[in-house]
């Protein structure tokens, strides 16, 4: 079944308003991997590994945290969390491979 523009006003404003934090997500995590980018490069320069166990393990409980705070599964964010943690290894491993 394919879903049609909803005459509902009120349903058009919330997928409205989705359709924009959406759009902002998309924005922040392109910050964010132009900023792990140059981690890599300046981890790579300095022959440091790729990834940091400890850092990863620290961020993982701190954003549980902020996400029981914001009622938000701690569960589905560690696996968001982990997701982007593994993209970001990749691109420095990547780094370290050209380097």
């Amino acid at each position: 079944m394919t879903e049609t523009a909803s005459p509902d006003p009120v349903l058009a404003g919330y997928r409205a308003s989705i359709d924009n934090i959406d759009a902002a997500l998309i924005h922040i995590l392109a910050e964010r991997f132009r900023i792990t980018k140059a981690v890599g490069a300046y981890k790579a320069e300095h022959d440091l590994p790729a990834s940091d166990l400890g850092r990863e393990e620290r961020q993982i409980a701190r954003l549980r945290a902020l996400a029981e705070a914001a009622q938000l599964d701690p569960e589905f964010s560690e696996k968001f969390l982990r997701f982007i943690i593994q993209e970001v290894i990749r691109h420095h491993e990547q780094a370290q491979a050209k380097g």
